[in-house]
């Protein structure tokens, strides 16, 4: 590691990498098989980084590859894009392993960004031809830089964002309706994390049904709120404390006005350093609710006060064999313990063999804790308009899927003609 790192050091500056040197210069010999790559990578123009990396070659299967290279990906505070580039090697390279970053702007087009990430991949890749025959032919420049000059941040790190969308459709007998919008701040840095949003959502649909000559009108409408503040302080690489506080308003859930500041501490046993490849979270928090309802509850409620604890688990693994995430979240009221929920969520995605993968998810849920329901029987149409929440013990969803590819394992030709 020692040794890469100052490999590393050494190219920090930009690196330019040049397969050809001049006909005069060139000594005819029998080059070495490039390196086989493969690129994890969900998200990154693969297209322009084969017509970029021309002088290895790329499969499509990480067993077949000389070099996997795992990218993650994750939003920085300002808006921007940190990619993580965990380069791994196999086969001749199996001692050579190194990591890099590369980080854009969100003021960065996407032509900017690939183009950086293709220079960073460069970099990275140097290691693995200096050991091939094709080291005989890099040639190595430096660009020179100025000291970076000190930056003075007029928005002192903050970041502020505004949206609104809306939907109009419909037909003779329906229609539709919907908006939605938002505003969000935040401010990140190393230490302490913040972010603040505000959204709101209306929803307005209309039928006409005619029966026996009688037109009969149905209406629903919807609408909710929310605002909801994050604060976390970092104390060290393993633990974080913090807490949420939420104000919120909803007509499906029969909530008027609901307050909700949860105080909370966290222990991530990976290093949060170590976030982008692995993380084990064990988050608790204490919650208070304020609930003024729209209507009366089951439990003979227009308002009340709760006090309930949450204590959840997290697991994310990104590994060239596949994905992993799972968490398991439990909860209760301290007034009864017998009004509680417990969630699980999970989706697994496994490179079996050659071609062959699988991915699965799921979730499930038992509830108990349905404080909100309005009393009364529901109607007909607001079940199936889905006007407000029904009384459930449980929920669950489900989704598998599975992928074989074969044939040759080259995958370099870039050929755009018709699109893809």
């Amino acid at each position: 590691m020692k040794s890469c790192r100052l490999y590393l050091i050494l190219v920090s500056a930009v690196l330019l990498l040049s397969l050809q040197v001049p006909a005069q210069d060139r000594i005819p010999r029998v080059v070495q098989e490039p390196p086989r790559v493969f690129i994890d990578c969900h998200q990154c123009d693969m297209n322009y980084i084969r017509s970029e990396l021309s002088f290895v070659s790329f499969v499509r299967e990480r067993n077949e590859a000389d070099v996997h290279i795992l990218i993650t990906i994750q939003r920085t505070a300002g808006g921007g894009r940190e990619y993580t580039l965990n380069f791994i090697g196999r086969n001749n390279f199996y001692d050579v392993h190194h990591t890099l970053k590369y980080v854009s702007s969100n003021m960065d087009s996407a032509d900017i960004e690939r183009k950086g990430l293709v220079r960073v991949l460069k970099v990275g890749l140097v290691p693995y031809l200096a050991k091939t025959d094709l080291g005989d032919y890099l040639r190595i420049d430096f660009e020179k830089r100025l000291p970076p000059a000190e930056v003075e941040d007029p928005w002192n790190f903050w970041v502020f964002n505004l949206g609104m969308s809306g939907s109009l459709s419909g037909e003779e007998t329906k229609n539709f309706f919907s908006l939605h919008s938002n505003l969000s701040a935040g401010r990140v840095t190393e230490r302490l994390k913040f972010r603040s949003g505000l959204s709101g959502y209306f929803n307005s649909s209309r039928f006409k049904v005619t029966e026996d000559d009688v037109t009969t009108i149905i209406t629903s409408h919807q609408n909710s709120f929310s605002l909801s503040t994050l604060l976390v302080y970092a104390l060290n690489q393993h633990w974080s404390v913090g807490g949420w506080f939420g104000v919120s308003s909803s007509t499906y859930n029969n909530i008027n006005l609901n307050v909700n500041p949860a105080p909370a501490i966290e222990y991530n046993y990976f290093p949060y350093s170590e976030s982008t490849r692995r993380q084990l979270r064990f988050l608790y928090r204490v919650g208070f609710n304020l609930n003024y309802y729209r209507e009366e509850t089951i439990f003979d409620k227009m308002r009340e006060a709760l006090l309930g604890e949450t204590l959840s688990v997290t697991l994310e693994i990104k590994e060239p064999w596949g994905n992993v995430y799972a968490s398991l979240e439990g909860f209760h009221y301290f007034h009864d313990f017998g009004k509680n929920h417990l969630t699980f969520n999970t989706s697994l995605n496994l490179r079996l063999y050659r071609g062959f993968s699988v991915g699965i998810s799921g979730r499930f849920a038992k509830i108990k804790d349905q404080v909100y329901l309005a009393k009364g029987d529901l109607s007909l149409e607001d079940i199936l308009l889905q006007r407000k929440a029904l009384a459930t013990a449980y929920s669950y969803g489900i989704s598998l899927g599975v992928n074989y590819t074969f044939g040759s394992i080259y995958a370099g030709v870039v050929n755009p003609r018709f699109g893809n």
